[in-house]
């Protein structure tokens, strides 16, 4: 079950916000809590609560349990950009653009993992050989009664 939370024009630009995106992607989210809360980049408290809040959404709207959920995807995607002038000398005035960005996380739910392929195919074979030696066995014990 994926859920997911949006955080709009955040005042950092995205390059920024990226480097703390990519330190919680694919991660569990006792892990992705871990590391924002001690890292010292200057977005890490706002995705912090951007992930709580897709952590609360999991929660009360479709009852998940917080250990099994980790981050699947995390997008950073750039906001509006606010214009400013700066005055520069000989009555110039150079732009000053303040950039914003719009973050995306979506949880899922983390499932057991299927076994692979070899593991799947010796259980196979295991199976029946055991259900091989159980024909035998009944299969024999007619005759021994025969026997006797």
């Amino acid at each position: 079950m994926q859920v997911s939370a949006k955080l709009k024009n955040l005042r950092v630009s995205q390059r920024k916000t990226r480097l703390v995106a990519d330190m919680i992607r694919g991660k569990d989210v006792e892990i992705a809590k871990e590391r924002l809360q001690f890292s010292s980049k200057k977005t890490s408290d706002n995705v912090l609560c951007l992930l709580n809040s897709a952590i609360a959404n999991a929660k009360n709207n479709f009852n998940l349990d917080e250990s099994n959920l980790f981050v699947e995807t995390i997008v950073v995607e750039e906001g509006t950009t606010l214009k400013r002038w700066r005055p520069r000398a000989m009555g110039r005035a150079s732009a000053i653009k303040k950039r914003t960005c719009s973050v995306i996380i979506t949880l899922n739910e983390r499932t057991p993992k299927a076994e692979s392929g070899k593991e799947a195919k010796a259980d196979k074979k295991a199976v029946k050989k055991a259900e091989k030696k159980e024909a035998e066995a009944v299969e024999a014990k007619p005759a021994e009664e025969i026997k006797k």
